[in-house]
């Protein structure tokens, strides 16, 4: 029995021992993945006065931190708080919140680090004044054995740190909520196929000055390393050289960068593209005040050097930008041509033009029809700053300047014109308005290269236009039609020309060889002719050697003739004296030249009935009567015409002309 209560009271004891060195603390055990933070309860220096960390022995958090292994320590003295070492995945960042330190200036919204951003050690970081709060300086990846008393890590997935208060966790998940709202865990990528850009707001630093808008580029100079910010992935840098909070001009192109979200968070835009066939007019809201290069003849306001404020005189050429455009705003200008369509339902591919309609005219003959109307524009790419600064933009110059400008030029034109010459001389009054308006168009620094008319339309429900065009379309059908026949005409004396040629090919062999055959007739004529010729010459010769000859003989013979005629002729006149004096005495036996004449006649009659062997008494006797029966015929009107004076005459005559016919 009294063993029994010995081995009882031992056990007690022992169990009491054990629970007393539990209680006590006095060893503990870290593992090598985790980090202990040491709370000291008691201390002969007393507590803190300030701060959260006992830099002095004081009782509080300590500021170093055990790691892996067994530890001892003054029973009852101390606290073990046993943590996670800090893992920071890849390509991710961890945020740092710093519970004790320096207070935040009254400028700063994170801690400066300039001094010490060391978070593995607390008490260099607390000595070399480090402040409290949000720090500006982030974590990248890996694993931190840090003291999560003084420093609380929020990372995307997980928030490493003691919660002393019951609201300490309240606070960080809204500041969890905050960075990721803003993508913060993840580095920033900008991929070059994504053609965008990062404009950079800054929430720390000096604050801008009242006439800028946007923080001026600073610390980019890779050399000097003292303010190079790379990108402001260097907080204190990009403050040491003079950065400002609030939108900045410098903005990130591609690549990856690690930015503290709570420093600068980053707006991605698209690139400025201009195409080829444009330029960009560039308008800054921000630089320095420089002198206008604009020139002394131009009055609509001043061109700045590149980098200027206000219309830069050099136009963007076509390619890609990375141009901030909370900084300035970059007009495109067309510099190929473009066309300004005067039409309600039709919009050109630039847009300038959908606020533009047909044009209203009034004909001198009271008409009232619209004319649709398309212009063509080009805009020299070295006067493109001129023509924005003059008109604020390419849409203003056409619905502001160019819309009335035409409108009442082509409203004058329909004044002076009838409904049907405004259609028939429409080429006109096209090439005139060309001539006309490039001239006006060059006062505003523009090149007018085309103006294209349409047809006047009339206004719904108004048929009248239609009528003079069906009129104009029937004239047109009529003159068609004369110049179809006058065509048709030409094709049939084609169609005859070329069957006459088919049938002069088809007969050319026999042309060919009628060609040659009369080739050579003209050839053997020639050769006769010359034959011929011959022959003639010889002839001629001969019979003038002949002629000659005979002329001589005639000579002869003329005066043999001649002598024979003078005998011949005294013979006959002698006869004929002889014959006339015996025919007077004939006349004169016969009892007068009556008697003589009916003599010759019924001698002659009757030698003439002898040679011929007419009867004398017709067979057949046909009678026309008579009074008194009395017959007659031709033979008695002969007898008795030669019995009367007119017989008696013609022998006069005979008489007369027998003797000198012997002379």
């Amino acid at each position: 029995m009294p063993d029994s209560i010995m081995l009882g009271s031992g056990a007690v004891l022992v169990a009491f021992v054990f629970v007393l060195f539990v209680a006590s603390r006095c060893v503990r055990y870290v593992g090598n993945n985790r980090v202990a933070v040491v709370e000291k309860l008691w201390s002969g220096a007393g507590s803190i006065t300030d701060g959260l960390i006992a830099l002095r022995g004081e009782a509080g958090f300590q500021p170093d931190v055990l790691r892996g292994g067994y530890h001892f320590f003054f029973p009852f003295q101390y606290r073990i708080h046993s943590q996670p070492l800090v893992t920071i995945p890849q390509g991710q960042i961890g945020y740092v919140f710093a519970r004790d330190g320096a207070p935040l200036g009254p400028t700063q919204t994170l801690a400066s680090n300039a001094r010490t951003a060391d978070f593995l050690d607390v008490r260099a970081f607390l000595s070399g004044g480090g402040q409290k709060g949000p720090q500006r300086a982030i974590l990248r990846e890996g694993t931190y054995a840090i003291n999560s008393a003084q420093f609380v890590i929020v990372t995307r997935d997980r928030i490493y740190g003691l919660m002393l208060s019951a609201n300490d966790g309240d606070l960080f998940d809204q500041m969890q909520a905050l960075i990721a709202g803003r993508n913060g865990f993840e580095a920033v990528v900008i991929k070059d196929s994504s053609d965008q850009i990062g404009i950079v707001t800054v929430h720390d630093g000096p604050a801008l000055n009242a006439d800028h808008i946007i923080a001026p580029e600073v610390g980019t100079e890779q050399s000097d390393a003292a303010t190079f910010h790379n990108s402001f992935q260097d907080p204190e840098k990009f403050i040491a050289a003079g950065g400002r909070r609030g939108r900045q001009l410098q903005v990130l192109v591609e690549g990856s960068y690690y930015i503290n979200r709570l420093f600068a968070t980053v707006e991605m835009v698209a690139k400025t593209v201009i195409e080829v066939g444009h330029v960009g007019v560039v308008i800054s809201y921000t630089g320095n005040d420089t002198a206008d290069t604009s020139g002394d003849d131009y009055r609509h306001g001043e061109l700045v050097a590149r980098g200027s404020r206000g219309v830069w005189s050099e136009p963007l050429l076509p390619g890609k930008y990375a141009f901030n455009t909370y900084a300035g705003k970059i007009l495109i200008v067309p510099t190929t041509n473009f066309i300004l369509k005067w039409e309600s339902d039709t919009i050109g591919q630039h847009k300038f033009d959908e606020n533009l309609s047909e044009v209203s005219l009034i004909t001198r003959d009271a008409f009232e029809p619209t004319l649709p109307l398309s212009v063509v524009v080009h805009i020299d790419y070295r006067k493109a700053p001129l023509v924005v600064q003059r008109f604020g933009d390419i849409k203003k110059l056409v619905e502001q300047t160019l819309d009335p400008m035409v409108s009442a030029y082509f409203k004058n034109i329909a004044q002076k014109k009838t409904l049907i010459e405004l259609l028939q001389e429409r080429s006109d009054i096209q090439e005139q308005a060309g001539a006309e308006m490039r001239t006006k168009f060059a006062t505003y620094n523009l090149e007018m290269q085309e103006v294209l008319i349409g047809t006047p339309r009339a206004s719904a429900g108004n048929d009248q236009i239609e009528k003079v065009l069906q009129q104009l379309r029937e004239r047109q059908v009529a003159e068609e039609r004369v110049t179809t026949y006058e065509k048709q005409r030409i094709a049939a004396e084609g169609e005859k020309a070329l069957r006459e040629a088919e049938a002069r090919a088809n007969q050319q062999t026999a042309i060919t060889q009628s060609e040659l055959s009369i080739i050579v007739r003209e050839n053997e004529g020639k050769a006769a002719l010359r034959q011929a010729t011959q022959q003639a010459e010889q002839t001629r010769t001969l019979a003038k050697a002949e002629g000659e000859r005979v002329r001589l003989i005639g000579e002869g013979e003329a005066a043999k003739m001649i002598a024979l005629a003078a005998a011949d002729a005294e013979r006959i006149t002698k006869t004929g004296l002889a014959t006339a004096e015996t025919i007077a005495k004939q006349v004169e036996a016969s009892g007068g030249a009556h008697n003589q004449l009916t003599r010759q006649i019924v001698e002659r009659l009757a030698e003439a009935l002898e040679k011929s062997g007419v009867d004398i008494v017709p067979r057949i006797q046909i009678s026309t009567g008579g009074e008194g029966g009395a017959a007659g015929g031709p033979l008695a009107a002969l007898i008795g015409m030669m019995l009367g004076e007119k017989g008696q005459d013609l022998l006069t005559e005979q008489a007369t002309a027998e003797p000198a016919q012997t002379h």
